[in-house]
């Protein structure tokens, strides 16, 4: 799979993909449909309709980037947390 830009690929939580191509890509926020078509280009994906994402608040960059360490941080413990009560 082709490499996707730091700041696109630092927005994606999860790629799902199956043997032949990729089936979903869920982000931690929505992504902008330019940095959609950015993705569907760098990962020569047609007709590509599977964008899902955690939060459904949409963030600037600027709050991203403030912010994304701590979110990301805290998805992790969360599911952590789930993994270990089973």
């Amino acid at each position: 799979m082709k490499n996707l830009p730091l700041n696109l690929e630092d927005k994606i939580f999860e790629i799902k993909s199956n043997s032949e191509s990729v089936v979903k890509i869920k982000s931690y926020f929505p992504l902008r449909e330019n940095e959609k078509q950015e993705i569907i280009k760098i990962l020569e994906l047609k007709n590509f309709d599977g964008f899902t994402s955690i939060f459904t608040d949409t963030v600037s960059d600027e709050e991203w980037e403030k912010t994304k360490h701590q979110i990301k941080k805290k998805f992790r413990d969360e599911l952590f947390d789930i993994d270990n009560d089973s």
